[in-house]
């Protein structure tokens, strides 16, 4: 284990609305940022000092970029994990690879969580038209059929009713390698994230319920719904137990749907996460403070709740305008991530809002 000091200089791969909270929580504790990223800038410009623009796949750049910090992380996990090894030759780089490679491919994502103990909806892999047959023979419909690699909020999938939609379905994903998986089940959706240091300890936060919409997160709450609490130890267990596994440095996200026979695994994420964003203010320490305390080798935050209820919502596409109106509203903690268009389904932002009295340690409350 390495401890950094203040003032090292941390990399972050993307410059993204995740690279700039991860920045922000570095500065807050004396690190400086270094992003890299394809584009000439984006989100995270505004609050990291240093930007080299290169491309992910660009091994000479990336270890030329190396030369330049102390160690490296990413903000998100829709980049090739073949060319970060010129990168995690030179400089530590958390979380690591082993677990950017099981995200980024849904085969591989989900014999990982089965093998430590996770249940999953039935599933089976298509590589072809035929296979997409078989696969409805097996699985069944209604189903829903993903892409293996790069999709999120809702990308690269398309659901079918009944076997009369398979051309359609599979000409929707442009016939890439995919899985169909069979729908489950369930009432709630919810995000075990956990924080894990070099040391091999651990953190869990409260987790959210979570509201998609159109495939995007619209708002995570916590206290979640009590069949939600009713799991959360054999999700945070199954949490925990990925992380241990992958010898995983940093912060990840597991999301679950709420079953009647328990947690039923949907996929990791292994970065910060939009669910998270919540911790910024409703927990003593946040996500994006907890992943660079355990990339630097710092001992982990506190988890816990400052506040019994707090909801986050996310401020998508157009909803941006109502910057005045939320700017106005007492209690709304409102994050602008700088982008200057606002397309339907850009995150765009997002604001958080706290209730109840605040959580002390003395367990004493404060109005």
């Amino acid at each position: 284990m390495k401890i950094l000091a203040p003032g090292s200089t941390i990399g972050i791969i993307g410059g993204g609305q995740l690279g700039r909270m991860l920045a922000i929580a570095a500065a807050q504790l004396g690190y400086r940022s270094h992003i890299y990223s394809p584009e000439l800038s984006g989100p995270a410009a505004d609050v990291a000092p240093r930007w080299t623009q290169g491309a992910y796949d660009d091994v000479v750049a990336l270890a030329a970029f190396a030369a330049e910090i102390h160690v490296a992380t990413y903000e998100f996990e829709n980049v090739d994990a073949d060319p970060l090894e010129a990168l995690a030759a030179r400089v530590p780089l958390h979380p690591p690879l082993a677990a950017l490679r099981i995200a980024q491919d849904r085969v591989a994502e989900k014999t990982f969580a089965a093998a430590q103990g996770a249940v999953t909806a039935a599933w089976t892999e298509v590589n072809s038209r035929a296979d997409l047959d078989r696969a409805i023979a097996a699985i069944g419909t209604p189903a829903i059929l993903k892409t293996t690699r790069f999709g999120y909020d809702g990308k690269g999938q398309s659901r079918l009713a009944s076997s009369a939609d398979a051309d359609a379905a599979y000409d929707a994903i442009d016939r890439s390698p995919a899985i169909l998986e069979a729908l489950v089940a369930f009432d709630h959706e919810y995000s075990v994230i956990v924080a894990r240091g070099q040391d091999g300890l651990s953190g869990v936060w409260d987790a959210p319920e979570n509201v998609h919409v159109d495939g995007i997160l619209a708002t995570s709450t916590i206290p979640p719904h009590p069949d939600i609490v009713a799991q959360l130890d054999e999700a945070k267990a199954i949490a925990t137990r990925l992380a241990d596994a992958l010898d995983y440095v940093g912060v990840m996200a597991v999301e679950f749907f709420a079953s009647a026979e328990g947690p039923v695994f949907n996929e990791m994420a292994p970065r910060v996460h939009n669910s998270g964003h919540w911790t910024i203010e409703g927990a003593v320490a946040s996500q994006f403070e907890n992943h660079i305390r355990a990339v630097c080798g710092l001992p982990l935050g506190d988890t816990s709740l400052v506040a019994p209820q707090v909801v986050m919502q996310n401020l998508i596409g157009a909803d941006v305008v109502r910057w005045p109106e939320l700017f106005a509203q007492t209690g709304a903690h409102v994050h602008l991530y700088g982008k200057h268009e606002a397309p339907p389904g850009r995150k765009m932002g997002h604001v958080t809002r706290i209730s109840g009295n605040r959580v002390v340690e003395t367990g004493a409350s404060l109005p």
